[in-house]
């Protein structure tokens, strides 16, 4: 039987492949992902502590070439690393089960040989240690930041970035997901957009690190969220508060479990369910048009600073137009900026409708403890919205506030654990440069009519 081809979807601006670059012979086949291909479209840190030294391996001997830009077949501009190319790759050896160093060495260092790929490879050493390396390293010598771990990793990096006195240049320096953590829901949502199968462990590495082979680059959006210490904190995946959080932080006793310790820490949170009383208010989606950054836009941001337009401050009322939730106890708040929460996490699996929007889940209390593991076993498969439960309510969101009462209940922004205090945030469309096979949203999918954003939330 013929290998199933490769197939990004074309888009006047995608970014766009190099029929040229060698690939490694893997076990998915030579230059093939694992797992059969769907027809393409788009839409922690490890938190203990990590160890390790700087290492640098095939460094650069002089500095690459400018990002290249070539047509596609529709005549648009298609972004690309060049070739030959060189990156900085940061990895954590103690993310997930440990095995970080060894599946670079055996499974992404080969093809990046193949690929023409030259690279430096930097240990982490303890947490927040990518951080504050990415707010001095001189990004010049790369074309690229390699980000090899879990998801609070890339978290790290990207803060890091957007500490620099630089940043509004630094944060457009392409990054590059290679999943070696528990959870890694960015290269999930990455091999999901590609339109690959979901595939986890070594088959998911094997899929992001032909993604970075092939070269090609897709814009992402960023999650500028402002804390009520006075905070500013950037996120690239998600914000949770509740259930979804208490998993995340909890199940850090079962990390060498790998992606297991998430099923293992649902079930021992189903068995005393918490509810956590709270105010949310948010922008819909619909209300706002959808607007693009461009380049004198920000670079009026270097000089004004980063600018939240959506946003009041947090002691004064949201805007009128916004929509309120009436303070009320709540299982679970969660706003995601891609498809998955983990690598068999299909969190969200409809489409949002513009490039600055981002998904909001939220869970009343009332849900019983047997809808609440249903819809968690659903979400491996992207299954949960099809459940007639009145207590899930989804809205595509530009802007969010939530306002926890009494302190209680778990914050995670990236999967990284954060005081629980009033929060607000939100999304700034196309800011980065992501290692990614397409960036044409998903087909459009109907959904049925409780999905819709209700103008008055339940009570």
């Amino acid at each position: 039987m013929a290998r199933p081809k490769l197939r990004a979807p074309r888009h006047p601006a995608a970014p766009g492949g190099d029929a040229g670059v060698p690939v490694a012979r893997t076990p998915g086949g030579e230059g093939e992902p694992h797992g059969p291909h769907r027809d393409a479209r788009l839409g922690s840190a490890d938190k203990e502590p990590q160890a390790g030294a700087a290492a640098a391996d095939s460094a650069p001997t002089a500095p690459p070439e400018p990002r290249a830009e070539v047509m596609d077949e529709a005549g648009g501009p298609r972004h690309l690393l060049p070739k030959p190319c060189s990156v900085l790759v940061l990895l954590n050896p103690y993310g997930g089960k440990g095995k970080g160093l060894q599946l670079f060495r055996s499974l992404v260092q080969p093809q990046l040989a193949q690929a023409d790929i030259s690279f430096r490879l930097m240990l982490t050493e303890r947490r927040k240690h990518a951080q504050e390396l990415m707010r001095t390293e001189e990004l010049g010598p790369w074309d690229a930041l390699v980000v090899m771990s879990g998801d609070g990793l890339m978290h790290e990096v990207v803060n890091g970035l957007m500490e620099r006195p630089d940043w509004v240049t630094a944060i457009r320096k392409p990054l590059c997901s290679l999943p070696s953590g528990s959870g890694n829901a960015l290269a999930a949502s990455l091999n999901h957009y590609a339109g690959y199968e979901q595939v986890a462990n070594e088959a998911l590495l094997n899929n992001c690190t032909l993604m970075l082979c092939r070269r090609r680059l897709a814009p992402a959006s960023l999650l500028s969220l402002q804390m009520g210490s006075g905070q500013r904190i950037f996120s690239v995946l998600s914000l949770a508060w509740g259930f979804i959080a208490d998993v995340d932080i909890e199940s850090e006793k079962f990390r060498r479990l790998g992606k297991m310790r998430f099923t293992m820490g649902t079930l021992l949170r189903l068995a005393a369910l918490r509810v956590y009383h709270g105010q949310l208010a948010y922008l819909p989606a619909e209300r706002v048009a959808s607007t693009v950054p461009s380049s004198p836009e920000l670079a009026r941001g270097a000089q004004q600073g980063f600018v939240d337009t959506h946003l009041v401050p947090l002691e004064q009322p949201v805007p009128a137009h916004w929509t309120v939730v009436p303070e009320q106890d709540f299982v679970l708040v969660l706003v995601m900026m891609h498809s998955h929460l983990g690598s068999e996490m299909f969190v969200a699996p409809m489409d949002l409708p513009a490039a600055g929007a981002m998904h909001l889940f939220y869970v009343r209390a009332g849900a019983s403890r047997a809808m609440m593991l249903r819809l968690f076993l659903a979400m491996e498969k992207g299954r949960h919205m099809e459940f007639d439960c009145p207590y899930l309510v989804y809205v595509p969101v530009v802007a969010f506030r939530l306002q926890p009462k009494g302190g209680k209940g778990m914050f995670t922004v990236d999967g990284e654990l954060m005081v629980s205090e009033a929060v607000q945030g939100q999304v700034h469309p196309n800011y980065l440069w992501m290692v990614s096979e397409s960036s044409s949203p998903p087909e459009p999918q109907p959904r049925p009519p409780r999905q819709q954003p209700p103008q008055t939330p339940p009570p």
